[in-house]
């Protein structure tokens, strides 16, 4: 997956990146409508994949265009096609009392949840200028991402498992300690220093102090991402998202941490880098 990764980035192939982000996106929504489904709920699975697609694709070629405004707007679209489609589609559906409201928010939070929240790694892509010869340079900014956060899992996972004594928050996860919690914090700062020493040219516009900041907020967010995606689970009684991933369960309990951490970097290159 690390070969893949770094295939597209290196590459600056935007359609690949586009195959690859939507890919990954469709597959954590599928799990996530999946789990609503097995837990005995009910949610508008085809609709909801339909929907997320659209919101992939349509933004991609937004951004392409050099205008946030325009992924904006097809964004709002989008939304009011599905509110619309929903209702639409529940009125042909005969339920009980309280389903038909469960049914609509179970869908409209997977859209969001998943496809919104991960669609953000596209939006990094374009929230930098292109070089003068019209290449992209966020792909960069996304692959610092994905490697900060995934810092932030494995600093959480080690500590936590090493050393971790106090529960964090056992009504959600009795795994989770804040040893593991500060474990985060650190490795994901260090990870954040490694990619600006590495890669200092392709992430010009970080200094010590944005690795800095960055590495701490990213590393709390992923441990937001992370008991987020719990709550979800516990609700609906898996214990993890799919089997796809050996090791470490489904495409969902991969890119749970990256869906609260690429918004984040996202806004923080858009209002304070900029």
């Amino acid at each position: 997956m690390w070969t893949i990764a770094l295939f597209v980035v290196f590459t600056g192939n935007e359609t690949i990146f586009l195959l690859l982000i939507g890919s990954l996106g469709m597959a954590g929504l599928w799990e996530y409508f999946q789990m609503i489904e097995r837990s005995g709920k009910r949610c508008f699975e085809a609709f909801g994949m339909a929907c997320g697609a659209a919101s992939f694709i349509g933004s991609f070629f937004a951004l392409r265009t050099n205008s946030q405004t325009a992924a904006y707007d097809f964004e709002n679209f989008v939304l009011l096609v599905f509110l619309f489609g929903v209702f639409a589609r529940q009125m042909f559906r005969p339920t009980g009392k309280h389903a038909p409201l469960e049914t609509m928010a179970y869908t409209l939070f997977g859209l969001l949840y998943v496809a919104w929240l991960f669609n953000f790694m596209t939006k990094i892509i374009y929230v930098v200028p292109r070089t003068p010869q019209g290449s992209t340079l966020g792909q960069f900014y996304v692959l610092y991402l994905v490697v900060v956060t995934k810092f932030a899992d494995m600093g959480a996972y080690l500590v936590g498992s090493r050393i971790g004594r106090h529960q964090m928050m056992p009504h959600i996860s009795p795994a989770k300690t804040w040893e593991g919690f500060l474990g985060s914090l650190v490795f994901a700062t260090i990870g954040s220093y490694l990619l600006i020493f590495l890669m200092p040219k392709q992430l010009a516009w970080f200094n010590f102090l944005h690795a800095t900041v960055l590495g701490v907020l990213i590393g709390f967010a992923a441990v937001v991402g992370d008991l987020g995606e719990s709550i979800i689970k516990r609700s609906t009684g898996v214990k993890d998202s799919g089997a796809l991933l050996p090791g470490i369960g489904g495409m969902l309990d991969l890119i749970d941490s990256l869906l609260f951490t690429a918004p984040l970097l996202f806004f923080y290159l858009r209002f304070l880098v900029r």
